[in-house]
């Protein structure tokens, strides 16, 4: 089916997958760290400490989200998205009025388990269960909701934040969810996708729905997240301190900003060529090569100084999100199946929530002792070429398991 055509007959459906990650960008580490600064002078933290700070909250999050996410499985997207959406607003509301640390801990918490834990949650689920043979096509629409919000929020937020100060920056943000997402999105997710007659005819990838109790025991599932966990990691531990990067390399942070946007437009690319590339060879095919464009990535981020580098960064950066992003959305499902999807996706969400928090709260500390900032991302370079070696290992393992496991359905 035409891309086009797909569009337009699934068109408020991967809307409302776009819009739910566009605006989860609030709960982003790129939107968060945009504060960064703000909130270090404010509460008086150092970089290790505000690290610490956005790890422990971080990781308090996906820890929740392994139980709050298997909402998805029992409840529509509408409902889930009507409370997801104010609790997110909320969060938005507190960081404008926060005063102490400790509420600042509440805060980062709420961000994380509702904008990146709970938006992202809701969106994947919901394409992944509704499309099957054109999973990649609707996956990498929705993943651009989360390069479009990279795109516009930065330089919006900076340009608030300048006019109204960076608290009144979120308790706009906080409006906008009320007034613009929760009641749009609501109205495009009042209609579950039922699948239709004219849907082509999915690869069959697997003989069975996995529970997530199998999923758990299964090898092949802790190699996966060797691979899956480095963009998160990789990616917030940069956007988190860039602000760091900006003083050390004596760039111009509105600059730095600016270069969100060549990410935003690699993205789109990325993720549209990648969701075609999806649909006609499967996620595991295209497993071993999501991470080379991040390792390629690291290497140019460590090694240049020049300020040009951040923009060749960003487009890299943006080549490597469009890819894994789309693939992250379809390879759950094509391995372990669809019945469970949203306990297995949030087990699997939590991990990446991990890792992104982790990546702030170790970076922070080698920082703080003096380990080299460029060292460390070059090191983030080497780590994935390793990793892209093992996905290649394990699309082999996954593709004879599938075979195997359809050989045997069928005798």
């Amino acid at each position: 089916m035409p891309f086009l055509q797909f569009l337009g007959e699934n068109a408020r459906w991967v809307a409302g997958g776009f819009l739910l990650t566009f605006f989860s960008s609030f709960g982003q580490t790129f939107f968060i760290s945009i504060s960064a600064g703000n909130i270090r002078a404010e509460y008086g933290l150092s970089h290790g400490d505000f690290g610490m700070i956005y790890m422990l909250a971080t990781l308090a999050s996906a820890f929740t989200l392994t139980r709050l996410g298997q909402i998805v499985d029992r409840h529509s997207v509408r409902t889930v998205t009507l409370i997801t959406v104010p609790m997110l607003a909320l969060a938005c509301v507190f960081m404008a009025l926060s005063q102490s640390i400790l509420f600042l801990c509440l805060t980062i918490y709420l961000l994380r388990l509702f904008g990146q834990g709970m938006m992202t949650q809701n969106a994947f689920t919901a394409m992944g269960r509704w499309f099957a043979a054109q999973r990649g096509r609707a996956v990498s629409i929705t993943t651009l909701g989360h390069n479009a919000g990279e795109a516009l929020f930065p330089l919006t937020f900076v340009t608030v934040a300048g006019l109204l100060g960076w608290r009144n920056g979120w308790l706009l943000g906080a409006m906008v969810l009320l007034a613009v997402a929760l009641p749009v999105i609501a109205a495009l997710m009042a209609v579950e996708r039922k699948p239709r007659s004219t849907d082509p005819q999915a690869r069959v990838t697997t003989s069975r729905d996995w529970t997530r109790a199998e999923v758990v025991r299964d090898p092949l599932f802790y190699a996966l997240l060797m691979g899956v966990m480095a963009p998160g990691f990789i990616g917030t531990t940069i956007a988190f301190h860039q602000v760091y990067l900006v003083e050390i390399r004596g760039w111009e942070l509105q600059i730095f900003a600016s270069a969100f946007t060549v990410s935003a437009a690699a993205t789109v690319i990325s993720a549209l060529v990648s969701g075609q590339l999806i649909d006609r060879f499967s996620a595991v095919g295209t497993l071993p090569a999501f991470l080379l464009p991040l390792a390629l990535a690291c290497f140019v981020l460590a090694s240049f100084e020049g300020q040009w580098s951040v923009f060749v960064f960003m487009g890299l950066l943006g080549l490597s999100n469009g890819f894994s992003s789309t693939l992250m959305g379809a390879l759950w499902p094509e391995i372990y199946g669809t019945r469970h999807l949203g306990a297995v996706r949030a087990m699997i969400v939590a991990v990446m929530v991990l890792a992104t928090a982790l990546g702030p709260g170790l970076t922070g500390y080698l920082i703080d002792i003096g380990v080299s900032y460029p060292l460390q991302i070059a090191a983030m370079g080497v780590y994935c070429i390793g990793a892209a070696t093992l996905m290649l290992a394990v699309s082999r393992r996954l593709a004879a398991r599938a075979l195997q496991s359809l050989e045997a359905s069928a005798s």
